[in-house]
């Protein structure tokens, strides 16, 4: 994800597109005839949306910069589309997982008047912070006082505003953290019985075995996780969404077989309970980790079609997430409609 809090943490950001960029390097050379193959065929008619997208917006829904205009015009082009959950931006949290309140004031306008012209869809809280697990700063997950904060932040942002869920962003997280982990059964317990959502946003999946490890040995930054552990959090949410861009990767034909392959990694593990959704890039960089003129929209609804045609076709639960509205191109949103609706 193009990171919120590059301005808490901006050295952390670019040492780790740096190192991720060179591992990736390594992977093209490997496995770019398997790539391209991936992103061949033909998905079929039935590879279309489920009517479970997602939308990350950003903080200007909750802050007092948007209006009922502009609510009018957002709820006027997302009607009819397969879009069933906002996630909207309303942290960062502190370091020490606590969130004020003065952060989010105009939170509980949005989701009523949400509510009121899409009564289908569901507003989720967007909240999330540096991880100090490549560093010295950002929140510590290992710190069972920083998790219960977490936890009761969670509690406050639904109770105050009333979101139909929490969706989170913590990174970097390596692969195997069990503190996360506990941090997610303390969440469901406490979302479960408010019949609110538990949402994830999940780094990518190692696309060759235990390459997150060898990744992180080389590097110090870890980009994956392996496939056993994104099941390990799979089984502890209720939607999980893999930010499938900032691949590095040169030309389509590679980045959409990366996000088909990624696409079937995710589904191989992912129970039918949990919506499995995967990360369309709704923006236009050119760094060393992202070659906009690669990692299209087209090319990434084609990659998650094709991926889902191999692996689960009738699968209901599942859907694409669009990241993000404020970076948004106007092809974007059309290129989403046609390829995917």
């Amino acid at each position: 994800m193009r990171r919120w809090w590059q301005g808490r943490g901006g050295r952390w950001t670019r040492r780790s597109l740096t190192a991720g960029t060179l591992t990736l390097a390594l992977l093209i050379a490997g496995t770019g005839a398997a790539l391209r193959a991936q992103y061949a065929g033909v998905p079929g008619e039935d590879t279309r949306t489920r009517g479970r997208d997602a939308y990350w917006l950003g903080h200007a829904w909750v802050d007092g910069r948007k209006t009922e205009k502009d609510l009018d015009a957002f709820a006027a082009k997302v009607r009819g589309s397969g879009i069933k959950d906002l996630f909207v931006h309303t942290g960062p949290l502190d370091h020490d997982g606590t969130l004020p309140a003065a952060r989010y004031p105009r939170a509980a306008w949005l989701v009523a008047g949400v509510h009121r012209r899409l009564p289908d869809v569901r507003v989720q809280a967007w909240l999330g912070d540096q991880l100090a697990s490549e560093g010295p700063v950002g929140l510590r997950l290992g710190d069972g006082a920083t998790r219960a904060a977490v936890v009761t932040t969670a509690r406050q942002v639904l109770d105050r505003a009333r979101f139909d869920g929490v969706h989170f962003d913590l990174e970097p997280l390596p692969s195997g953290d069990r503190n996360y982990l506990a941090l997610l059964d303390a969440l469901h317990a406490l979302t479960r019985p408010r019949g609110a959502l538990l949402s994830v946003a999940a780094h990518q999946i190692d696309p060759l075995p235990a390459l997150h490890a060898a990744a992180s040995g080389l590097t110090g930054h870890g980009k994956w996780w392996s496939q056993a552990y994104f099941a390990q959090v799979t089984r502890r949410v209720d939607q999980i969404a893999v930010m499938s861009y900032d691949t590095a990767m040169p030309v389509q034909s590679l980045y959409g077989g990366y996000v088909a392959r990624q696409t079937a990694l995710a589904l191989q593990v992912t129970p039918k309970d949990t919506d499995l959704l995967m990360g369309l890039p709704f923006y236009d960089d050119e760094s060393m980790s992202h070659h906009g003129s690669a990692e299209t929209v087209e090319a990434a609804v084609r990659g998650a079609r094709l991926g889902l045609a191999r692996t689960d076709r009738h699968r209901r639960t599942f859907g694409l997430a669009l990241y993000v509205d404020f970076a948004e191109r106007d092809e974007d949103w059309g290129a989403y409609r046609r390829g995917w609706s």
